[in-house]
């Protein structure tokens, strides 16, 4: 079975390829190809997956391309990892935006804009390869943002496009460890859009025990949601968010934090990255090694910004290993092997939230098996969860509008509705000061 990889030069493929090299049972992936647009990177990314596979019997067989109709072809299985722009153009989005004052994060507010503006048409464009090239691959969307290019592509892929995260299953993970359950004996009742969700419910044994967290202040503040939001405002909420809503819930000291930081945390990876890259072009470099201390660092100050202005600590152990590539690997092996499974993934709603139509797509558990992902019937959001979802997703649908019209009124509407974008004024500049500095967003310029 062929997987390809788009964003194949990504720092963390070999994430992905480690998790398949535990996987020996039938129908597993046999030939990996691996798509970039830089030689380079892929050169260096497929050293350390050379590495990993070092002694490792029947491992699946690596290739690398820059040819995408060539990655496309015979795959059974596409994984969607590509960063429009790289590194340095998240670092530029985050730029722009803490000029003006708002948030630069590359999912949320006028970041993740940002992003999606200049990602969504290089996405339509690989949907519409893969359905004349690949027509019956399943694609497994990792793009930010997530939900947001998910969307996008499903336009052309239908439900064939199913859109990954690891933030909801790491919640779920740490809330049942924290109440004394196995993960995977619980059921995550968690619904929103990707990066803005919230746990209502954690079931075991039909037993809802989020009540008995929210009955103790020391298990509430046991767990890096419950530091970082605090323990009076999850009560208030009556459910868990996920931590990228500490964005919304805490915006001035978010936006404070990242204004008074040394670099953003686009600049920060991009030059961490940009070392490890350079570092590979030593034929004589050890390859996983490097890897190895360049994820760990990552890995440790992700959202440290936010975790200072909290006062939340460190990241814990657990939360340190990663986490997305087992739930694209899970969902891959339920579809492959009729292996069916309950996952949390991006798809389209159907009829699982009201106040959404059917094409918009949401992030909730899903049933999964030979079919794909079906999402399990979910209860009605509250009025607050319910506005802010409906308002974000309205923004997702201007971002769509603009990508696919080329309007720049329609780009600055996507801005100006943002919640974390507080004037028409600011969205203007938004658009004026992105457009300057992402040739991808020149189709922007002009109308």
């Amino acid at each position: 079975m062929k997987l390809t990889i788009l964003g194949g030069g990504g720092f963390r493929v070999p994430l992905v390829y480690g998790a398949l090299l535990t996987d020996r049972a039938e129908g597993r992936v046999t030939d990996v190809v691996l798509h970039d647009l830089d030689a380079g990177r892929l050169h260096a990314v497929a050293r350390v997956l050379a590495e990993q596979a070092a002694g490792v019997p029947d491992a699946p067989r690596v290739t690398t391309t820059t040819d995408l109709d060539e990655a496309l072809r015979g795959a059974a299985f596409v994984f969607s990892a590509i960063r429009v722009g790289g590194l340095q153009g998240r670092a530029d989005d985050e730029r722009v935006a803490l000029a003006e004052g708002v948030l630069g994060q590359e999912t949320v507010g006028a970041g993740g804009i940002a992003f999606g503006l200049r990602t969504v048409p290089v996405a339509v464009g690989i949907a519409r390869r893969v359905a004349r090239l690949a027509p019956d691959a399943w694609v497994i969307n990792f793009t930010n943002p997530a939900g947001l290019v998910t969307e996008a592509m499903s336009r052309h892929l239908g439900d064939r496009v199913i859109g990954i995260c690891d933030s909801p299953v790491g919640l779920g993970r740490r809330l049942a460890r924290v109440l004394g359950a196995n993960p995977r004996d619980a059921f995550v009742d968690y619904v929103g859009l990707n990066h803005l969700g919230w746990v209502r419910g954690l079931r075991v044994a039909g037993r809802d025990e989020l009540p008995r967290l929210f009955a103790d202040p020391d298990l509430l503040g046991s767990f890096e949601e419950g530091r970082l939001f605090g323990a009076d405002w999850l009560r208030s909420l009556g459910a868990v968010p996920n931590e990228y809503l500490h964005y919304y819930y805490f915006n001035r000291e978010a936006v404070r934090a990242y204004r008074e930081a040394e670099r953003t945390r686009g600049a920060f990876l991009r030059d961490q990255q940009a070392r490890f890259y350079e570092e590979m072009r030593d034929p004589a470099a050890a390859a996983l090694p490097a890897w190895d201390r360049t994820r760990a660092e990552r890995e440790a100050t992700y959202m440290a910004e936010n975790r200072e202005t909290a006062g939340a600590g460190e990241r814990e152990a657990d939360d340190l290993s990663g986490g997305y590539e087992k739930v694209a690997l899970a969902l891959m092996r339920a579809i492959a092997r009729d292996e069916r499974t309950t996952l949390i993934l991006n798809v389209r709603n159907r009829n699982t939230l009201a106040a959404l139509d059917s094409e918009a797509v949401i992030e909730v558990p899903c049933l999964v098996d030979a079919n794909g992902a079906h999402p399990v019937a979910a209860a009605p959001l509250p009025g607050h969860a319910t506005g802010l979802v409906c308002s974000v997703k309205a923004v997702e649908r201007e971002v769509l509008a603009a990508a696919e019209s080329g309007s720049r009124a329609t780009a600055v509407k996507a801005f100006a509705l943002h919640p974390l974008v507080d004037s028409v004024g600011v969205a203007r500049r938004l658009v004026d000061g992105y457009t300057a500095v992402h040739p991808g967003l020149a189709y922007l310029r002009h109308r």
